[in-house]
């Protein structure tokens, strides 16, 4: 798998570069972690703010394309005095290989974290063959 956007530093989402959204907020290349097993890759995007209705998942020509749009809730009472946290929404695309069952491909999400489970196809699992006594 080969990524196509650039990992964060720092620990912050990195905002891509004069990148705006058609509602005006800048979009964010959300954190995250893959791992590797014997059954496939999981995904693990930090996307604080995001409903699980919000998200949008495309796959187009082994390009996996996530985004998901931030609801920012604003406090009546209060006006912001200081913010560490920029609002946007996020966006992350990945270049499959044609090693994963693209029709099996799932995702959850759960309190900020989104997880892509991307399950290797049967064709490139890797197999024990059995060498026979001669």
């Amino acid at each position: 798998m080969t990524e196509v956007a650039t990992v964060a530093r720092g620990g912050q989402p990195e905002a891509a570069e004069g990148a705006e959204t058609a509602r005006g907020v800048r979009i964010f290349r959300p954190l995250t972690d893959i791992v590797e097993g014997a059954d496939g890759v999981t995904l693990m995007l930090e996307m604080p703010g995001v409903a699980p209705g919000d998200v949008e998942i495309e796959l187009e020509r082994r390009v996996l394309t996530i985004r998901g749009r931030a609801a920012v809730p604003a406090p009546e009472s209060f006006k912001l005095a200081y913010a560490e946290y920029g609002e946007g929404d996020y966006e992350r695309a990945f270049t499959l290989s044609e090693d994963f069952d693209q029709a099996k491909i799932a995702a959850e999400m759960h309190g900020g974290l989104l997880t892509v489970k991307l399950p290797r196809a049967e064709a490139a699992k890797p197999r024990r063959i059995a060498v026979a006594a001669g």
